[in-house]
């Protein structure tokens, strides 16, 4: 899996100790690029300096602290010299129904989720404009057009998440920085861990129906996480990468129907709608 282009790549990752974040990790090292790896535990990606050796930068981040960031970012950035993608992996799901999940569940959530990612993005963006390129990436996910109960705040974190990279998309294109949301669906990695699942307190009136909600989980089709990188290079190395890069093969289909829905309710109720506009001129 060697890098076919004239220059290795230089990539920032958070979230790289499990799952896609190490799996991508790994595979940009093996075709010869060069990455800064971040992970709130120093020690869960320390076997990745003997492996890869100076082709590596091992980081302590918890992107929820803001200087450690900025400080990480800066550090990956001297010791390489430039960075090519920054791609912010990392995130957890909030377990729990609308009514069951506290504000400090949901703030903790998107503390990582959403300010963790900004606080990334803002302390590469000036070095990224100064060298008129970079590929700035972030692993959503297909809940982040569709939603699921039982998971709704985690599902919101990812609209959020949406929003704010398509936005950022057309701020910066002038400035010769792309940017792509990846979109996975359901994978076999750490992701189902109590490393990435937080569980809010439970309430025993939704019992049986989350029973039943994660009954219907365990028959989901996952995909292997291990196959993905030969396409996550496939967007990195195209000289227009898409803003959203669906991963895996039954997305479509589910994005397709949910947005079907929403056109059919949408038009139906068009008349009822129109009738709100009003006529002042």
């Amino acid at each position: 899996m060697e890098n076919q282009s004239n220059a290795y790549k230089v990539w920032f990752i958070t979230g790289a100790s499990r799952g896609f974040g190490r799996v991508w990790a790994e595979a940009a090292l093996k075709r010869g690029d060069k990455v800064a790896a971040t992970a709130r535990n120093l020690d869960s990606i320390a076997a990745l300096n003997e492996i890869y050796g100076e082709n590596v930068l091992t980081l302590a981040l918890d992107v929820t602290n803001t200087d450690q960031v900025n400080k990480a970012v800066a550090a990956a950035h001297a010791h390489f010299g430039r960075l090519d993608i920054v791609l912010n992996n990392a995130g957890y799901s909030l377990v729990g129904t609308i009514e069951e999940a506290s504000a400090d569940d949901v703030k903790a959530m998107y503390d990582t989720n959403i300010f963790g990612t900004l606080a990334v993005i803002k302390a590469a963006l000036p070095l990224l404009r100064e060298q008129g390129s970079g590929h700035i990436m972030g692993t959503s996910s297909n809940l982040g057009h569709v939603v699921l109960p039982v998971i709704g705040y985690y599902c919101s974190s990812k609209w959020a998440f949406e929003a704010i990279h398509e936005a950022l998309a057309a701020e910066v294109k002038d400035f010769g920085i792309k940017v792509t949301i990846i979109e996975p669906g359901a994978y076999a990695t750490e992701f189902g861990s109590p490393g990435s699942l937080k569980f809010a307190n439970g309430m025993d009136i939704y019992g049986g129906y989350k029973e039943q909600f994660f009954t219907g989980l365990k028959s989901m089709e996952r995909g292997d996480p291990n196959a993905t990188p030969e396409a996550l290079f496939k967007v990195v190395d195209s000289e227009n990468p898409p803003l959203r890069f669906n991963l895996g093969s039954n997305n479509l289909a589910w994005t397709q129907s949910a947005y079907a829905e929403r056109m059919a309710t949408w038009e139906a109720w068009q008349e009822v709608s129109a009738s709100a506009q009003g006529n002042i001129k």
